[in-house]
């Protein structure tokens, strides 16, 4: 399949975690030709400023009170997505279009309009319905396993990515939402212990000391779930310079973002790991990983039996 035809989709909760997550992948594939597409949930609007940059005398926040600051911050974010998109380089956005529904627990959760409160069926329908319009053979969405991050609006997005790759090809789900299209593959972000480990290394080497302290070294490891390793040494100025677009969300001078420099990060730990949670096409074999997102895609034939990678829920 031409390069042209392939189409990369990524669905996330809120402004910035494009950038957190995945950003150096999805650069890579933008700079070959492959178009890439962000799915944005939320707008955000339940962040607060994490930049003390920005509330010095001068800067927009200062001196603002939580109702204005929070107004403030909901107008900005946009804008910030855009900043970041370009720089990750997308070739579009689309925003799902509810409100971000807050951290677990908070008043925001019960919001009429947010993410969390979304009928399942409504919110999985807005999302086949751009997927049958993008067209993607390969999905990006959140890890199954978010015990460390539980945040509602990360496990909503979970949850209608895989109904919705169930049913965009499906015509009898959402006939009006245009015509059916089935990806052929679905991948979870994963932040290994690999990953992890080396970055620990890297910061000592490099700082001194490490942002990551033993609530982070006991984290559960679960790289044995990787299938598939991308070399992305030569993007890594897309997950930094799309970071620093959200100057809101992101402190400049924070070690845990920005201890090491791009050159640093290439040379410490150059890959993103992913995790295969649905196919229709062949997979890796047995003890070797996916070098390519579109294994299996590029010229692949259907596998008929689907059920190894299923894992239906």
């Amino acid at each position: 399949m031409d390069r042209e035809h392939l189409c990369l989709l990524t669905v996330h909760a809120h402004p910035d975690d494009e950038a957190s997550k995945g950003a150096p992948t999805l650069s890579k594939y933008g700079a070959e030709g492959v178009r890439t597409v962000l799915v944005c949930c939320t707008g955000g609007e339940e962040g607060d400023v994490n930049n003390p940059r920005l509330k010095e005398p001068g800067q927009p926040f200062h001196g603002l009170d939580p109702a204005a600051e929070k107004a403030l911050l909901a107008e900005m974010r946009p804008r910030e997505l855009a900043r970041s998109a370009g720089v990750i380089g997308f070739h579009a956005v689309h925003m799902l279009g509810y409100r971000d529904s807050g951290m677990q627990g908070v008043e925001s959760n019960g919001h009429p309009d947010c993410f969390h409160m979304a009928p399942l069926d409504q919110a999985t329908g807005r999302l086949v319905a751009l997927i049958r319009a993008e067209r993607p053979q390969v999905i990006i969405t959140y890890n199954d396993d978010q015990s460390s991050y539980p945040h509602p609006d990360h496990l909503k997005v979970h949850d209608i990515s895989i109904a919705a790759f169930q049913r965009a090809g499906d015509p009898m789900w959402y006939p009006d939402a245009g015509p059916v299209w089935q990806p052929s593959k679905m991948y979870y972000t994963l932040w290994s212990r690999m990953r992890l480990m080396a970055l620990h290394e890297g910061m000592l080497k490099h700082r001194g000391e490490s942002p990551f302290d033993e609530k982070w070294l006991s984290r559960a490891n679960q790289d044995w779930r990787i299938t598939t390793r991308l070399h992305v040494g030569d993007h890594m100025h897309a997950r930094s310079g799309a970071l620093l677009a959200h100057a809101t969300q992101i402190d400049p001078d924070e070690p845990f973002w920005f201890g090491l420099s791009d050159e640093q990060l290439a040379e410490t730990y150059p890959w993103e790991d992913w995790v295969l949670a649905r196919s229709i096409v062949d997979g890796p074999r047995p003890g070797t990983y996916e070098d390519d997102l579109f294994a299996g895609v590029r010229g692949g034939s259907p596998v008929i039996d689907l059920a190894p990678l299923e894992r239906l829920p």
